[in-house]
């Protein structure tokens, strides 16, 4: 995480000045003044000095940006060639698919087995864990309410509509989840469903609950073992998912051309109506966003008799840094730092802060409850209100312990997707988007953790007030 933090501090934004410069000047001469040649010529240019850019940078965030224009052009200026080019993106998607079970799996089992013995979490930690839940819950219905009303991916047209109609005819059999309203299973059914009969074929068919309900199980069964036998096994597991972590970092080395790719070939079948729904999205989050703070924080922050302005001045630091940089890790120094000044006892800060990390990613948990409804949306998959809450309740055990992994929203998204048997192209397009709504919701999470530090030391009856002073911004 350190290095992903000093390669965002070698970011130079008004270096960027002059290939969007050159860029916006070529799209106004085809607008405004039909000159198509000399626009199209201004437009390569300003991408070429913007590639010049990205190479001397070697940053993964300025890649995804740059694929994502380029994608778009290569779709409105060469849509014949940009037909043939849904291969990567499809490339993409597989190597991600072969990620998501043994990476939630490993994280799953490992988190659950540290612990050595659910007793060992104590008071503190059930208080805490409580908080996590209420406030994600509150997230999760914040971002389904956000999306529905919007309907950002509702007209996105698919590189492939025969995957829409696959995924829509397989969810009227009897799985867990269903779109329509007739064909929603029983209880009992989708209570069966959910319990694995064997690992592998839960793997092999994509079926995340039932990898989820043997990690919990299996780690539980691992805290029961002697300290000597659990430790030799939790270091195998904590190993392979080390390495599931560095086989995620590289898949995503190949994720700026599944961006540029896939929205070259959407643009080029469908036209630049993909372009509005992923505006639409990022405009979704950030209004649910803020939407959260008012219903969720603030709430749970009055409840508390949290000092309000207090707090604001304390989080504004690590806050500024969060979202600056889309990196949690970054944050996490000064915001504990902070939260001590503020009066909160070190024991609280130093178990609720990282806990949190893996159990309060509010900011997270919207994103990925609006982005699973957009990929139904865009797969023309109406899904009811039954089937969304179940979906929360998916996200609730899915979204745990993968706060570490790069592009972790990512591999989450693609588990409910996998579980619910929607289609997975509207993921690729959405990841072109990701750095734009990951700035906000890491701020969101870093923000939500700090106010649980507090609200937790209330709770246990603590007085919250500044021992010296508090660095701002």
């Amino acid at each position: 995480m350190e290095a992903k933090q000093n390669t965002q501090k070698k970011l130079d934004p008004l270096t960027l000045i002059a290939p969007v410069a050159i860029y916006l000047a070529g799209v106004g001469l085809s607008l405004f003044l039909h000159s198509h040649a000399a626009g199209l010529g201004l437009r390569i240019a300003g991408l070429a000095v913007a590639a010049i850019y990205a190479i001397r940078r070697r940053n993964m965030t300025v890649w995804i940006l740059w694929s994502m224009f380029a994608g778009v052009e290569l779709g409105l200026d060469a849509p014949p060639f940009a037909l043939h080019l849904h291969v990567f993106g499809d490339i993409f998607l597989r190597l991600v698919k072969t990620i998501v079970s043994p990476l939630i799996l490993g994280t799953l089992i490992a988190g659950i087995a540290a612990h050595g013995s659910l007793k060992e979490v104590g008071r503190l930690g059930i208080k805490s864990l409580i908080y996590f839940e209420i406030l994600t819950t509150i997230a999760l219905l914040v971002g389904l309410a956000a999306i529905n009303i919007t309907r950002a991916g509702v007209g996105l047209q698919l590189p492939t509509p025969e995957t829409s109609a696959t995924a829509a005819a397989s969810l009227t059999t009897t799985q867990p989840a269903s779109p329509s309203q007739s064909s929603i299973p029983k209880w009992d059914q989708f209570l069966l469903h959910v319990f694995p009969e064997n690992l592998a074929k839960s793997i092999a068919e994509n079926e995340i609950l039932q990898v989820v309900v043997f990690a919990v199980l299996f780690g539980l069964a691992l805290t029961r073992l002697p300290e000597d036998t659990r430790r030799q096994l939790l270091t195998v597991i904590q190993s392979f998912t080390k390495a599931m972590f560095q086989f995620t970092n590289l898949v995503m080395y190949l994720s700026p051309i599944a961006v540029g790719a896939a929205l070259a070939y959407t643009i080029a079948r469908s036209g630049s109506g993909a372009i509005l729904g992923l505006a639409k999205l990022v405009l979704t989050l950030y209004a649910a966003l803020i939407a959260f703070m008012f219903v969720g924080m603030l709430p749970a922050a009055l409840i508390a008799r949290v000092p309000i302005r207090r707090f604001l001045g304390a989080v504004a630091e690590p806050a500024f840094i969060a979202f600056s940089t889309a990196t949690s890790e970054a944050a996490l120094p000064i915001a504990m730092e902070n939260m001590e000044t503020l009066g909160v006892p070190e024991n609280i800060v130093a178990f609720v802060i990282p806990t949190g990390y893996s159990f309060n990613l509010d900011g997270t948990a919207i994103y990925l409850a609006l982005a699973s409804i957009f990929v139904a949306q865009a797969g023309g998959i109406h899904l009811p209100w039954q089937t969304q809450l179940v979906m929360l309740a998916t996200l609730v055990l899915t979204s745990k312990g993968v706060a570490g992994v790069p592009r972790a929203s990512l591999v989450v998204l693609m588990a409910t997707a996998a579980s619910f048997h929607l289609p997975l192209e509207p993921i690729v397009l959405i990841l072109g988007v990701d750095a734009l709504m990951d700035m906000g919701r890491t701020s969101i999470n870093v923000t939500g953790n700090c106010l649980a530090s507090v609200v937790v030391a209330k709770w246990e009856g603590n007085s919250i007030g500044p021992t010296t002073s508090i660095r701002v911004l």
